[in-house]
């Protein structure tokens, strides 16, 4: 699926996904994963699938390999195809 046009996903941390950014302390950790953030909020396709049954979210996971970045994102199915949870980094 190519990128989205125009507006990009809305992204959201679940609990844990907050605690490790507030343990985040370096400039560059904190620009990596922003940049990883912009590409997921761009493309929320991208990544490889975490299989999982249809009626639940569905789980992806994406791995930047120049920052050393992995992020598991939860998409929401289409109640709310837009919204981006993040279930750990």
């Amino acid at each position: 699926m190519p990128p989205r046009q125009g507006r990009r996903a809305r992204i959201t941390f679940s609990d844990a996904a907050a605690k490790q950014l507030d343990s985040l302390t370096s400039e560059a950790e904190l620009h990596a994963l922003d940049r990883t953030l912009v590409v997921i909020s761009v493309d929320p396709e991208i990544g490889q699938p975490i299989p999982s049954d249809t009626t639940g979210p569905q789980l992806r996971q994406y791995t930047d390999d120049v920052d050393q970045v992995r992020v598991l994102v939860l998409r929401h199915r289409p109640a709310h195809p837009g919204y981006l949870g993040f279930a750990g980094c």
